[in-house]
């Protein structure tokens, strides 16, 4: 809101300059597109704080979290990071996912990471994930830990399933 506000001040001010001082009327007013920005208001580069997960290249192998390179698959939890034993999409059930049934307060939403490419998760899986309050996003490892970046960094509670991106079937 705080971003708003000060856009507006900024186009009043220049409306107010305008009629003050016999601006040519030809001239554009300040462009308020900017003021708007989602990356006004969220910033993955700078100033995160250091207890929170910000996942970066991620690797064939792995993933690199806040500066370190983890092998493998990774289960997320807000910033709680842990290993997670499935290698491919066929090895995650719902018991590889059973962690879900007893955190709390409950994910808004799962971010599946796939590996390579977006898959079909299968209808008892996606079930599960359903009956534990959560919704679920299955796409592409890269884009889900993106979104689990920007997600996480706007404060919602949030998890990520993360297989390796060198990961294809």
């Amino acid at each position: 809101m705080a971003v708003r506000e000060k856009a507006t001040a900024t186009l009043m001010r220049a409306i107010t300059k305008r009629t003050t001082n016999h601006m040519p009327s030809n001239q554009p007013l300040p462009s308020l597109r900017r003021a708007f920005s989602l990356y006004d208001q969220i910033n993955l580069i700078n100033n995160v704080p250091e207890d929170q997960l910000l996942y970066f290249p991620i690797t064939d192998t792995g993933f690199r979290v806040n500066g370190v390179h983890y092998e493998g698959s990774l289960l997320c939890v807000g910033n709680l990071l842990m290993s997670w034993q499935p290698k491919n999409l066929s090895e995650v059930t719902p018991e590889s996912l059973s962690i879900f049934q007893t955190v709390r307060p409950v994910p808004e939403i799962l971010l599946l990471g796939c590996g390579k490419y977006i898959q079909r998760v299968n209808p008892e899986l996606r079930g599960f994930i359903h009956s534990t309050g959560m919704k679920l996003e299955a796409i592409d490892s890269r884009n889900a830990a993106s979104t689990y970046n920007i997600l996480n960094e706007e404060g919602r509670i949030v998890a990520a399933a993360l297989l390796p991106y060198g990961i294809e079937s």
